[in-house]
């Protein structure tokens, strides 16, 4: 092939925009800032008591006490939420809690409420679902809920249960 020919075909290649040869072969990956104090597994870490399951998911750690728990994300971030319709802007997240006896049949709304603020940037609250749902399946009884948050960023949740809460801090990147 000709020099003639070929520099047309090197033209056009140095006029595309170019990216550092990093990102062509790793796509970016989200990492919690170090300003966000994420919570961590504990060096004794929760185990629920008998008959709840004592390992969570993979990549998951308990968090809490036997009066109320859930589980957390090793990595501290919670990456890739949906919208929660296609015309909502909030990021939306499906937790599950358990309590020690809690009976999804005789207490179908649980009085859970999910609360949570963002601690690196102003913005309004994160919205939940009100009151949690008694739900279960064939092994396991729990409370679930969901909550909208409005912006990614670095955010303390409090859930409360009768006398009792559980507060952490998860990283929610896009």
């Amino acid at each position: 092939m000709s020099s003639t020919r070929l520099l047309p075909l090197l033209l056009l290649l140095m006029s595309l925009p170019s990216l550092p040869l990093s990102q062509l072969d790793h796509p970016t990956i989200p990492v919690v800032p170090g300003s966000c104090p994420v919570t961590k597994p504990a060096d004794r870490p929760f185990l629920p008591p008998l008959p709840y399951k004592a390992k969570p998911s993979v990549g998951q750690f308990w968090f809490g006490t036997d009066r109320l728990w859930t589980t957390l994300p090793v990595s501290g971030m919670w990456s890739g939420l949906p919208h929660y319709t296609p015309n909502d802007p909030t990021f939306r997240q499906k937790i599950a809690f358990w309590r020690q006896g809690f009976d999804p049949h005789t207490e179908p709304r649980p009085n859970l409420t999910v609360t949570g603020r963002r601690v690196d940037a102003p913005t309004i609250p994160l919205q939940s679902d009100g009151k949690g749902i008694g739900a279960w399946t064939k092994d396991d009884q729990f409370i679930g809920t969901g909550v909208n948050f409005p912006t990614t960023g670095c955010w303390e949740i409090t859930a409360s249960y009768e006398s009792d809460e559980l507060t952490f801090v998860v990283w929610v990147a896009p």
